[in-house]
């Protein structure tokens, strides 16, 4: 009998039962030993992930949340300074802009990749600058040779937000190994997603490793002593357990993600006026997201509820017009290829495991919807 599955947004059991002997005696091995915070496994992990991005450490912390206001901490930006990023993105990238408590600074997006826009980015600097976050969004990066041209110029730290972007390449360079330093997140959603909350500091830089490491364990440099007042935020043993596991697989399932990419491309042509993922000759995407534009987005997304397809707004709202950011002053028209871009994208099922018919179920949706 042909009969549908179900579609998801993603199937995180469905990549569970590809890994599941793996994964239970990883686990297994953790409780075994009764060691649960930091230690052996999580260092482990920790040197896997700088091996594979090309760095030389690796800093587990609880979130990418706060991987990222740690990698500002330790790029030396403080009260006062601003810190230049993009409207289109989770909160978080200038939410922890204001935790330091520094000024987040928008910059306007690229309207085919929806990453911060180079060209508009000099023009936001001002003496207070310190730091530039780009983020690599859905998967793909932003024009890191071209930001950092612009930081070495004005002497300005990068920390690149890689978030949703582990395992791709910008002229064939890893993310999270072309600036000064990056930030991970390993979400549940993400392509290399814990079985909880989990994220990691990346760089080159000796002193931003040290001071990370200080700082996410209450900024003890050794037991009881503490250098400065730091956070709480290590990433559990059982985190790097499975994620050690899960990360042996990850350049496959990138590729898989990026060959469901392509056969969407293929079969989205000339429907409607959908506008599908651009991607730059020099960038390798790792569709973290497969995202679709059209003027009709939120007829589009109701329709495709009504019909069984599941999809996501990645995002909404920029981020200059939500109500937590009202005291930047800033007002609808601000940045409009950001704001045409929240009132356009929808996101589709994409991840590894989604089968051919499934793909074939959400193209004859969206055909439909234009019939």
């Amino acid at each position: 009998m042909d009969e549908k599955k179900k579609l998801h947004l993603l199937d995180l059991v469905a990549q569970y039962q590809t890994i599941k002997p793996e994964v239970d005696e990883a686990i297994s091995q953790v409780v075994s030993t009764g060691g649960f915070i930091l230690g052996k496994t999580v260092e482990e992990f920790e040197k896997s992930v700088a091996g594979f991005v090309g760095v030389k450490y690796g800093i587990g912390v609880n979130s990418g949340t706060d991987a990222l206001y740690l990698a500002l901490k330790a790029a030396g930006v403080k009260e006062g300074d601003e810190v230049i990023t993009t409207p289109f993105t989770f909160i978080a990238t200038a939410e922890v802009i204001c935790w330091i408590p520094a000024k987040p600074v928008f910059v306007d997006i690229c309207p085919d990749t929806l990453n911060i826009d180079p060209v508009k980015l000099e023009k936001a600097i001002t003496p207070r600058t310190k730091a530039i976050i780009p983020v690599h969004l859905y998967g793909q990066a932003a024009d890191m040779n071209q930001i950092m041209e612009i930081a070495k110029k004005h002497k300005l730290a990068v920390i690149e937000d890689c978030a949703q972007s582990l395992g791709a390449k910008y002229h064939g360079q890893q993310t999270g190994s072309i600036g000064h330093i990056a930030g991970l997140s390993f979400f549940p959603s993400k392509n290399l997603g814990a079985y909880g909350d989990g994220g990691m500091v990346l760089t080159n830089d000796e002193e931003m490793m040290k001071m990370v490491k200080i700082l996410r364990q209450h900024g003890q440099d050794k037991k009881y002593h503490h250098l400065k007042l730091g956070v709480n935020s290590r990433l559990d043993a059982l985190q790097a357990a499975v994620l050690s596991v899960k990360l042996k697989h990850l350049e496959k399932w990138n590729q898989v993600r990026q060959e469901k990419a392509g056969y969407y491309n293929q079969r989205f042509a000339g429907i409607g006026d959908i506008k599908i993922p651009q991607v730059r000759p020099d960038n390798e995407a790792i569709y973290h997201q497969y995202t679709l534009r059209t003027a009709k987005r939120d007829a589009m997304v109701e329709f495709l509820g009504q019909n069984g397809v599941p999809t996501a707004v990645h995002y909404p709202i920029p981020l200059h017009m939500q109500p937590a950011f009202e005291f930047l002053g800033h007002k609808n028209g601000s940045f409009p290829v950001a704001e045409e871009a929240a009132s356009q994208v929808f996101s589709l099922p994409i991840y590894p495991e989604i089968t051919r018919e499934q793909q074939d179920q959400v193209v004859d949706a969206i055909a439909k919807f234009y019939k």
